[in-house]
């Protein structure tokens, strides 16, 4: 077994290990959730990543954003984090799709894909991209950030999970994100997505809150 999973044995068998290393996945978006996402998924062994983002790195990005740094300013998102992917696993199947996800381009990276994580900081992009999911017949794993507080869930296609929590006159009006949150959200969706991937039991259509400035945690049923 490679040594760079090692770690990873007792909390999960040497077989689910295998089983993790022929997943594939698609992480929409590569910023301040994304770039956690990456991290996580290939220290945890996923087989192959897929990290779609047009973006590049600016300074207001630094708070938040895992992969940005004066080095990598100006420099492309999706690129940077492959760069980081392979730094750590070199044999990840590692995909850098700079492009914005958009109904054209989104259907076309789904099929082979085992799930996809939802790193993205725009209401339509994310109703967008679950319509786009259930379209393919693949699970999202949903997450979003604000201030002190996180919330992800799994949504298996047609649950019309997004368009619950998010009616059609919806709109983000506070765009503060601290540095600690992206991380725990990214914690919970990669947690989400490990169960799923290896068949272990998962709630879906449940939404996980987590407030960390008034210390509360809230587990929401979408039925």
């Amino acid at each position: 077994m490679d040594r760079r999973f090692i770690r990873n044995l007792g909390a999960l068998s040497r077989e689910e290990c295998a089983l993790l290393a022929q997943k594939r996945v698609l992480v929409a978006g590569c910023g301040g959730l994304g770039g956690h996402l990456i991290e996580l998924l290939t220290r945890v062994g996923v087989g192959a990543i897929l990290a779609a983002d047009a973006d590049v790195f600016e300074e207001s990005n630094f708070n938040r954003q895992l992969l940005s740094g004066t080095s990598v300013l100006g420099k492309s998102k999706a690129q940077t984090a492959r760069a980081r992917a392979l730094d750590i696993n070199p044999a990840v199947d590692f995909t850098a799709v700079e492009a914005y996800l958009d109904e054209r381009s989104t259907p076309g990276l789904l099929p082979g894909c085992d799930a996809v994580l939802d790193g993205l900081d725009s209401i339509p992009a994310r109703k967008m991209l679950a319509r786009a999911c259930t379209d393919a017949g693949i699970p999202l794993i949903y997450g979003a950030i604000r201030g002190w507080a996180a919330q992800a869930a799994v949504s298996m296609p047609g649950d019309g999970l997004l368009e619950l929590l998010y009616p059609a006159d919806a709109a983000l009006t506070d765009k503060s994100v601290l540095s600690f949150t992206p991380a725990l959200c990214a914690a919970m969706q990669v947690s989400l997505c490990v169960r799923l991937l290896l068949g272990r039991p998962v709630e879906t259509g449940v939404v996980h809150y987590v407030d960390l400035l008034g210390e509360e945690y809230e587990r929401i049923e979408f039925r």
